[in-house]
């Protein structure tokens, strides 16, 4: 086991880590993982690492590995393997009482890394510069209990650690450096209403076809933007405070998630998965709210298109998991976030002798709620209607801890900065009972608190 060292001190209820990464926003390889919905089960941590010991980018199945001491290391061809490697060198470090994570990766699997995993179609064009899979190996981190109020330091020894907190604690004392963001033009589709629906119409042939039992379709919104994205971010945060939401700088551009949901927690060996599937838009008036959650909870649709993913979720976790130990403690939950209600189950398994937190990711990647069923044809027929590739979006940012836990998110209502445009997304998973107007409507649900937001000055 390698040695580390931990040092906290208690904080005020309005402590927010978010305010050291704006001192930091610019800073290539700057990453917080953002826990920002009070009230929500997973409403705990903040996690905000700066500085790499390496750098790992994957992109169009080309690898490059980069220490921070210049060092060279002849890398694995196998992408999961580098990231195995890079793990080697931090060492294993004994689990702590509290802290989910000690030192270890931190990063993104871009939905677009799954090329590398599977043969896939090339008819989507590939148009964004960020890496299809941006890891970094951090040996320190500033961890924010939001829960207890507690502020953590890891670091490789208690100088390091003792020095890590101080420096937080001053750069708590002072005030945000003024950041703006602006767009300038307005947002723009790649896919008109009528694109959309004559899409619509081709997934549904292919359902009646029985290609596919449920396909995930998206449209994307672009506009040219002035400012720093760390300013969109914090107006997006603010508004639409999310569980497993995160903000990572990156020399290509930077990526903006507020994401609702889990994709994969390891906890000792016990894996867990939260799909969501089903959406209905938020109500003001509290008893109207009761009808709508009670209609999205007895929706034959919903619960089809929901329990489809489940079952394709326990197969990709039979894949590493204890023969046996699959189960569903949870299904078919309706959860409040900020613009919408959201249908939502658990899958559980033990994860089995021989397998990693890395080896569960490679199996059930890319997250099912976003593809479809089966996967891999649903991914081809998303890969020949959307126009573009979805980079960054439908992946998953996650940290591996050294200690071997693991928690990662579907990265959907995820906004990528790159090349002066904001990218966004929205979509939804379309079965053979679904309406093309309204399925296009979800897709504006989806992003009814983010587009305008930002297009306010």
């Amino acid at each position: 086991m390698t040695a580390y060292a931990v040092r906290h001190i208690a904080v005020a209820a309005t402590t927010d880590l978010a305010l050291i990464a704006a001192h930091h926003s610019d800073r290539p390889w700057l990453q917080l993982l953002d826990s920002a919905a009070p009230g929500h089960p997973d409403h705990r941590w903040q996690l905000l690492v700066i500085n790499p010991l390496a750098t790992l980018t994957s992109h169009h199945g080309q690898h490059q590995l980069a220490w921070r001491d210049g060092r060279s290391t002849e890398p694995a061809t196998d992408v999961v393997a580098l990231q195995h490697q890079l793990l080697a060198e931090l060492g294993t470090r004994t689990a702590h009482p509290v802290l989910p994570f000690v030192g270890g990766l931190v990063g993104y699997w871009g939905y677009e890394l799954a090329r590398q995993f599977e043969r896939l179609p090339q008819q989507a064009q590939a148009d964004l510069p960020l890496p299809d899979l941006a890891m970094a190996l951090y040996d320190q981190a500033l961890l924010l209990d939001l829960q207890q109020h507690q502020l953590y330091a890891v670091a490789s020894s208690e100088t390091e650690a003792q020095q890590l907190l101080a420096e937080a604690q001053q750069l708590l004392n002072y005030p945000a450096p003024e950041r703006r963001f602006r767009l300038t033009a307005t947002w723009l589709s790649n896919l008109s209403k009528a694109e959309y629906l004559k899409r619509f119409a081709r997934v549904k042939q292919h359902l009646l076809n029985g290609d596919c039992y449920q396909v995930n379709l998206a449209q994307r919104f672009s506009a040219p933007f002035a400012g720093s994205p760390w300013a969109a971010y914090a107006r997006l945060r603010q508004a639409n405070g999310a569980p497993f939401g995160a903000y990572i700088q990156l020399p290509q551009g930077s990526v903006l998630c507020l994401s609702p949901e889990r994709f994969l927690q390891l906890e000792g060996n016990r894996l867990t998965t939260r799909p969501i599937k089903g959406t209905r838009p938020r109500v003001e008036d509290p008893q109207q709210e009761q009808v709508v959650m009670a209609e999205l909870a007895s929706s034959t649709k919903e619960r089809a298109e929901n329990v489809m993913i489940v079952d394709l979720l326990r197969n990709d976790l039979g894949k590493v998991a204890e023969p046996g130990s699959v189960h569903v403690p949870e299904l078919f939950t309706v959860e409040r976030y900020p613009y919408v209600y959201h249908l939502v189950s658990t899958v559980s398994a033990q994860l089995a002798a021989g397998h990693s937190g890395l080896s569960a990711l490679r199996a059930c990647f890319p997250g099912g709620s976003i593809t479809g069923a089966p996967k891999l044809r649903a991914m081809s027929v998303i890969d020949a209607l959307e126009p573009q590739r979805r980079s960054v979006y439908c992946g998953s940012i996650l940290y591996l801890s050294a200690c071997g836990h693991m928690d990662s998110n579907i990265a959907i209502r995820t906004a990528l900065c790159c090349d002066g445009q904001i990218h966004v997304w929205g979509g939804g998973g379309l079965v053979i009972d679904s309406d093309g107007e309204a399925e296009f409507r979800e897709t504006l649900d989806k992003l009814a608190r983010i587009l305008p937001l930002l297009e306010q000055p």
